[in-house]
């Protein structure tokens, strides 16, 4: 069992007490600055939604424009806080919610340097990556945590029947290549797994079909086949949910953010770090 890692002295005891209110969820103040932050990124995405309908932008788009800059502040000082309060800064910053709080600002301070019409399109495009604020909502949320130990317990699973998914699609592309031929809309091989694909997915989009009766008989099977494909990977996800809730709260290691532990774990298994 690794040792605990030694107390760093140096640090600040205000270091401290912002990392109990920005990263802690248990404290009246954890809480308080949770249900902030939450409410701004509602507003925040909201005024990305309404910029978007040009009426709106017409009339409004001055005071729209200073609300986006008011939340691009806010959420500067939040991801400079983050910063200088978090156990390890760079540990963060290359996390995943660090990178969403980052994408949350940078794209209005990247606008700046498009200041020429011919770069307009540019411009709109880096601003619509302001709706990955959104994302950070689930930092916030309990569920959000069991859902994301069970997407990454089913990854290594799901990729596998991905793969077995690709090989039968591959394959059945290929034989309708082969039964329809040109004349009937399969005019290639990758034409033909493109509609095994969407066959097999059940989307049917019906702008290719099989016209022979051969090639009916494998499109009917392929269908029936998509069905059960459809529920793997459901099943898969259910199940690493259930164990991921049915195993009790999520623990977190304080000095790596690193999840889950076993129940009766005492320290962290990355970094030693008491539990």
């Amino acid at each position: 069992m690794a040792d605990p890692p030694p107390v760093d002295r140096d640090r600040a005891a205000w270091r401290d007490k912002w990392y109990e209110v920005i990263f802690g969820h248990d404290t009246v103040a954890g809480k308080f600055f949770d249900v902030v932050l939450l409410t701004l990124i509602l507003l925040s995405v909201l005024t990305v939604l309404l910029e978007s309908v040009r009426s709106i932008r017409g009339q409004y788009g001055f005071y729209l424009g200073l609300a986006e800059w008011t939340f691009t502040s806010l959420f500067t000082i939040e991801y400079v806080a983050r910063l200088v309060s978090a156990k390890n800064a760079k540990q963060y910053a290359t996390s995943f919610f660090g990178i969403v709080d980052l994408f949350a600002i940078a794209p209005i301070y990247l606008s700046l340097l498009f200041v020429t019409a011919h770069s307009y399109a540019v411009v709109r495009s880096l601003r619509l990556l302001r709706i990955f604020r959104i994302l950070k909502m689930t930092e916030y949320i309990g569920e959000a945590t069991v859902m994301r130990v069970a997407l990454q317990e089913s990854l290594r699973k799901i990729i596998v029947f991905l793969f077995a998914v690709l090989t039968i699609v591959i394959i059945v592309g290929a034989m309708m290549y082969q039964i329809e031929g040109e004349a009937n809309g399969f005019t290639d091989i990758p034409t033909s797994v493109y509609w095994a694909i969407v066959t097999v997915t059940t989307v049917g989009y019906g702008d290719i079909s099989p016209k022979t009766v051969l090639g009916r008989i494998v499109a009917s099977m392929l269908m029936i086949v998509g069905y059960g494909i459809i529920a793997v990977p459901t099943g898969i996800v259910t199940f690493e949910w259930a164990r991921a809730s049915s195993a009790g709260p999520i623990r977190v290691c304080p000095g790596c953010d690193l999840r889950p532990h076993d129940r009766d774990a005492v320290f962290c298994k990355r970094c030693g770090s008491r539990l």
